[in-house]
């Protein structure tokens, strides 16, 4: 840690303020950065489970926190914020007066959620590369034979099929592996009160004002010391990155030990993402997606109704009617010509957009992390992984992926691993 003493940008009249620079460490998951230990308290079951989606940052990619202590001390801002939470939740003021004079304006933040000036060109396969490697593959293997049982329990309890919880952890935070050391408490703070002047500035400090203020009730709830927990630069926790507000609506004890637990208890996490997926639609043994054929009668109508909508929305007869084709040889498109399905968008400079059919499995994965590239990454993972554990089992003589022959049900129709899809970001 190095400490610069200089005059604070936001009040220059402060001449001791402390920008404190920490150097990190980010991991390569989805918006997520790598973890540092977090005080173990117990939870009680507590809205998407990121509010937007996040940069992805490359493997081992160091930076400087730039902080700065104090920002929030006798703010008019945070004291309004105070008063509220005092009014509605019958907190103590001096303890929360007390509480946020600590917390620190974390300048990162800001930067990791301000887009660039110029847009990033979108890029399927670079990005799809990042997700679908072998390491990311290998540990999918080792965490779904270390939770096999629970992975099984969460399908039959909340329809939600294994490979779809493992490519989600799996893209999120390598199972475990980096989950995040940025305060909890001082980027839903600095986000709230100082989001970066963009068009949806007004939506996303709503957003975060509502978290950060799930996050003080649930921390004092479960008697959680709240500058304790740490977490990505949006104020995602544990294993399966989710927000406070996702915490409070979603997260359940799967472990059976009466609290709740997302950054150490695999089987906390499990069992929370099934149930996330679950409240918000997700369809028990049925498709994710459906592949396009690749001649160009039916590549031009995809790209035609490519409308960047991620909500299932053009009937699936329509699409054949107008002369799209699909490469699904055992669907019956007699009794799915009702199905609504949406265009999903897969650019990738210098080569041919590659498209696919989402449905609502898919549009449910967007709900995890609002991005088409995302939501087809966590599932090509998975089936990656699933592929691979078939493979291991078929040498050892065994009975195929996960050992359970209800694994497959709840996204098959899409191919199997390495289908081409998701949209763009």
């Amino acid at each position: 840690m190095t400490v610069q003493v200089a005059p604070s940008a936001a009040n220059p009249l402060r001449a001791t303020t402390v920008a404190i620079a920490v150097s990190f460490s980010l991991g390569a998951s989805f918006g997520t950065s790598t973890a540092a230990a977090q005080t173990a308290s117990a939870m009680r079951p507590p809205a998407v489970a990121q509010g937007q989606p996040q940069q992805p940052t490359p493997s081992g990619q160091t930076f400087e926190e730039e902080i700065i202590p104090q920002r929030y001390a006798n703010n008019p801002n945070v004291d309004a914020f105070i008063n509220d939470l005092v009014a509605r939740y019958d907190f103590d003021p001096a303890t929360l007066h007390t509480l946020f004079a600590g917390v620190n304006y974390s300048a990162t933040a800001v930067k990791l959620v301000t887009p660039a000036p110029s847009p990033s060109i979108k890029n399927w396969r670079v990005y799809q590369s990042r997700f679908l490697d072998p390491v990311r593959i290998n540990a999918g293997v080792r965490f779904w034979k270390q939770n096999q049982a629970t992975l099984q329990r969460a399908y039959e309890e909340f329809g939600v099929p294994p490979e779809i919880i493992v490519g989600i952890i799996g893209v999120e935070t390598i199972y475990g592996r980096y989950m995040g050391n940025f305060r909890v408490l001082d980027a839903l703070t600095t986000l709230t009160f100082d989001y970066p002047n963009t068009p949806n500035r007004t939506d996303r400090m709503a957003t975060f004002r509502k978290n950060l203020e799930d996050y003080l009730v649930w921390t004092r709830d479960t008697q959680i010391d709240p500058t304790s927990v740490l977490g990505s630069y949006t104020g995602a926790i544990g294993i399966p990155q989710f927000l406070p507000s996702s915490i409070v609506q979603y997260a359940v004890d799967y472990e059976g030990n009466k609290h709740i637990d997302l950054r150490s208890s695999q089987a906390d996490a499990i069992g929370s993402v099934a149930n996330y997926l679950k409240e918000n639609g997700w369809e028990n043994g049925r498709p994710v997606i459906w592949k396009i054929a690749q001649d160009p009668g039916s590549l031009g109508i995809a790209q035609a109704a490519a409308d960047g909508q991620p909500e299932p929305h053009w009937p699936l007869s329509q699409l054949l009617r107008a002369g799209m084709l699909l490469d699904e040889p055992s669907l019956d498109m007699s009794t799915e010509g009702g199905t609504p399905v949406t265009i999903v968008d897969l650019p990738s400079p210098g080569l041919p957009t590659e498209y696919v059919l989402g449905l609502k499995n898919f549009y449910v994965l967007t709900r995890y992390n609002r991005s088409f590239f995302y939501a087809l990454a966590v599932y090509q993972l998975g089936e990656r992984v699933k592929a691979q554990m078939a493979a291991e089992d078929l040498n050892a003589g065994g009975s195929g992926a996960g050992g359970s022959g209800a694994v497959s049900a709840g996204s098959g129709g899409s191919g199997g691993a390495g289908v081409p899809s998701a949209a763009s970001q």
